[in-house]
């Protein structure tokens, strides 16, 4: 390892789902192809963090133990990269970004959709005022196929449209209603969520996450749907995320294709610049406590019937 590169220890491998492995399937192969990066161990338990070859940890254990994983890693000096959620509620994730906050590391979520080259062109044509002043976003964020989370879609996805949304107009959301519900898994968990969103300023945003049964034309697991509408004074933007890309048609499946670098190659391009200077990552640990936030928000929501305010000042 040079001096230039950083050790990372991967540690677990489990995601929300049975079958999730994001660690071996994302996280691994943009390590070992990111120049400022160098895998030097693998491993289940939280003792691998005191290595003193590791520089950064990425965080795939169980989301049970994942918190105190993470806090771990911060504690033992070391820059941390955790797959989503950070934690499975709001109140664990403030412990984490509270750790973050007084140790000085990075502690980076995994929301790599954000990274996304439309998405990014989209920010900058909102905070370059090219709709005007936004009032309204839509959001739908759909996977076809693939094997439900027992924890729910909600759990599972709504991370990723939400960080999106947040992004996008930089405006905190103060009152949540939801709507869960079932409609192609056969389980119990929640496989479709419907949040309506109040935010700062009086801004407005509809989001739909899920996942459906399983498309001819999407791989298994992959986005079916993934866009954004941002309404504004001066204009409409529309963004779909599956764009740009090569649409690859194969017998058992079509697929977008893009060969520029990927969301979590960006990821972990923000992750080594973060380092570098000293400065918390974006998104950083406090945004992922205001999502859980709104994810714990939005099951409350649901289960009542009503809508539920959030603090004026929450997780800042």
């Amino acid at each position: 390892m040079s001096d230039t590169t950083l050790g990372v220890l991967l540690l677990g491998s489990a995601g929300l789902g049975p079958d999730q492995d994001h660690q071996s399937t994302m996280y691994r192969p943009a390590f070992e192809a990111h120049p400022g990066f160098e895998i030097v161990a693998t491993a289940a338990d939280t003792g691998a963090v005191d290595d003193p070859a590791v520089d950064v940890v990425s965080v795939c254990v169980e989301p049970d133990r994942r918190a105190d994983a993470v806090i771990a890693a911060l504690q033992a000096g070391k820059h941390v990269l955790v797959d989503k959620p950070l934690a499975l509620t709001a109140a664990d994730a403030a412990k984490v970004a509270a750790v973050a906050a007084e140790t000085g590391k990075v502690c980076l979520p995994a929301h790599h959709q954000r990274f996304h080259p439309m998405i990014a062109a989209a920010r900058g044509a909102v905070a370059g005022g090219k709709v005007g002043l936004p009032w309204n976003v839509q959001a739908d964020f759909l996977v076809a196929g693939g094997t439900p989370s027992p924890a729910g879609e909600l759990a599972n996805f709504a991370v990723y449209p939400l960080d999106v949304v947040l992004a996008l107009t930089g405006l905190r959301v103060r009152r949540v209603f939801a709507r869960l519900a079932t409609h192609w898994s056969g389980g119990d968990a929640d496989d479709f969520a419907l949040l309506f969103l109040t935010h700062e300023n009086g801004l407005t945003s509809t989001i739909s996450v899920g996942r459906t049964r399983e498309l001819a034309d999407t791989r298994p697991a992959g986005l079916a749907v993934h866009r954004y509408r941002v309404s504004g004074s001066h204009g409409v933007l529309d963004i779909d995320a599956s764009r740009p890309a090569v649409v690859q048609r194969r017998a058992e499946a079509s697929s977008h294709v893009w060969h520029g670098p990927g969301t979590v190659d960006r990821l972990l391009d923000e992750l080594r610049a973060a380092i570098a200077a000293g400065r918390p990552s974006s998104p950083s640990a406090a945004a992922a406590v205001h999502i859980a936030e709104i994810v714990d928000a939005a099951r409350t929501a649901a289960a009542s019937g009503t809508p539920v305010d959030l603090s004026q000042e929450g997780s800042r």
